[in-house]
C-alpha cells in the first residue's frame, strides 16, 4: 500500500447517523467515531441538511479514501424505509461531490466480517470493535459501533487489515 488508507464508516439514520473512520498505517486503528444526531425538533430537510454538513465537514477533516455506508434493508413500515433512503442519499451526495468511492454492505455482511457471525448481537459487535481497534470502552451508541463494522468490512474487501 503505498498512501495512507482511511475508510469512513456510515450508517444512516434521520435521527441518529452512526460514523467511524478507520486508518491502515499499516495496522488498524480508530481516527474518530461518533454520532450525528440532529434535533428531532426539526423539518425532515433541515435534518438531512445536518446530515450532509456534518458528513461534508467528516470528509474534509479526514480525507477518506472511501466510504462504507450500510445498504438498505426492505423494511416493515414503507415510510421509514423512504426516510433511511434519503439520509443514505446524504451519504452518497457528499461522497460524489467528493470524488470518493462508495461501498455498500449489508448488516449481515457487516456483522459477519466482525464477529463471525452475520445474526450477531449489537452487544457482540460492539465488544468485537472494542477488541479489534484497542479502544478502551466499546463504542457508544451502538450506531457509531455499526459504523465502525461497516469500516473494517471495507477493509477486509480491500485486504487491507494486518492485524485481524
Amino acid at each position: 500500500m503505498d498512501k495512507k488508507e482511511i475508510i469512513l464508516g456510515i450508517d444512516p439514520g434521520t435521527r441518529i447517523t452512526g460514523y467511524g473512520i478507520i486508518s491502515f498505517d499499516p495496522s488498524i486503528r480508530a481516527l474518530d467515531y461518533g454520532c450525528i444526531r440532529p434535533p428531532p425538533n426539526l423539518s425532515l430537510e433541515q435534518r438531512y441538511k445536518i446530515i450532509f454538513e456534518s458528513l461534508e465537514a467528516l470528509i474534509t477533516q479526514y480525507a477518506p479514501t472511501l466510504i462504507a455506508v450500510e445498504s438498505q434493508f426492505v423494511m416493515k413500515n414503507v415510510q421509514s424505509a423512504i426516510k433511511l433512503g434519503m439520509a443514505k442519499g446524504m451519504v452518497l451526495l457528499a461522497a460524489a461531490r467528493q470524488n470518493i468511492q462508495v461501498q455498500e454492505f449489508a448488516p449481515k455482511k457487516a456483522k459477519q466480517a466482525i464477529v463471525g457471525r452475520g445474526n450477531a448481537t449489537k452487544a457482540q459487535v460492539q465488544w468485537m470493535i472494542q477488541s479489534l481497534l484497542q479502544l478502551p470502552l466499546a463504542p457508544e451508541p451502538e450506531d457509531a459501533a455499526d459504523a465502525l463494522a461497516l469500516a473494517i468490512c471495507a477493509s477486509h474487501q480491500r485486504n487491507l487489515c494486518t492485524n485481524r
